[in-house]
């Protein structure tokens, strides 16, 4: 079993090497991501809080976000 792997181990290590031999005679290339990932995540931001705001300033939604007023105890009925 020993000369199995590290049969494999040398394979591997070769592999990896190659890898990143033939990688490094190659240019680099943005992609998509590298040119357009932060305008694309701004303008993602910006319509996500703007279509909040427009909730939750136009809409009408009532919120009920404390209870503080507008909530009176009710008495306690004895038996």
């Amino acid at each position: 079993m020993l000369p199995l792997v590290k049969t494999a181990v040398r394979l591997s290590a070769r592999g990896t090497q190659w890898i990143a031999a033939r990688q490094s005679h190659h240019k680099y290339v943005p992609n998509f991501h590298d040119k357009y990932g932060n305008i694309v995540l701004l303008g993602g931001a910006l319509f996500c809080v703007s279509i909040w705001g427009y909730v939750a300033t136009q809409t009408g939604i009532e919120w009920n976000l404390s209870p503080v007023g507008r909530v009176t105890p009710k008495e306690w009925r004895e038996k």
